[in-house]
């Protein structure tokens, strides 16, 4: 369980330094619980350096980073039909040098990378800050030391 806003962000930063390349990260949960906190911090930690916005309007940025990876985070919310991924270039996702980080995959199923780390982020009941917090594992991902995982085939 992650306990407040400040806790998803020292998380999400650990991720961040430890993420090795190339890596898919979806972000699952409902609206406002953490998603866009959690993927700005991922980014942080590797090395992005300004603003991160959501592209929840844009859909998709690129940021560089310090480490020679390039972050590539997607806010596939507002996708009204699964083949605009392809405008997006989703199948060219996943390069030697990437950390993509995707929010709202459920927009993309079917269309998942066989390879990827998925985060789901859920309220706790009577605590606004507190978030729960499941982490599963798809095929054969880079590895994120010490996460506890489930394993799923």
């Amino acid at each position: 369980m992650i306990l407040d806003e400040a806790e998803m962000i020292r998380w999400g930063n650990a991720i961040g330094v430890a993420a090795r390349t190339p890596l898919f990260l979806l972000l699952r949960g409902p609206l406002g619980a953490g998603k866009s906190v959690l993927a700005r911090s991922i980014a942080q930690g590797a090395g992005v350096e300004g603003a991160v916005p959501s592209p929840t309007f844009n859909l998709v940025f690129r940021y560089p980073s310090s480490r020679g990876v390039e972050v590539v985070h997607m806010d596939l919310y507002r996708l009204s039909d699964p083949s605009e991924l392809w405008e997006l270039g989703w199948q060219e996702l996943g390069g030697q040098d990437e950390l993509v980080v995707v929010e709202w995959p459920d927009r993309a199923e079917g269309m998942l990378p066989e390879h990827r780390w998925e985060i789901t982020l859920g309220p706790v009941a009577g605590d606004r800050e507190a978030r729960t917090v499941s982490v599963s594992r798809f095929g054969v991902p880079q590895d994120l030391p010490g996460f506890p995982v489930s394993v799923d085939l």
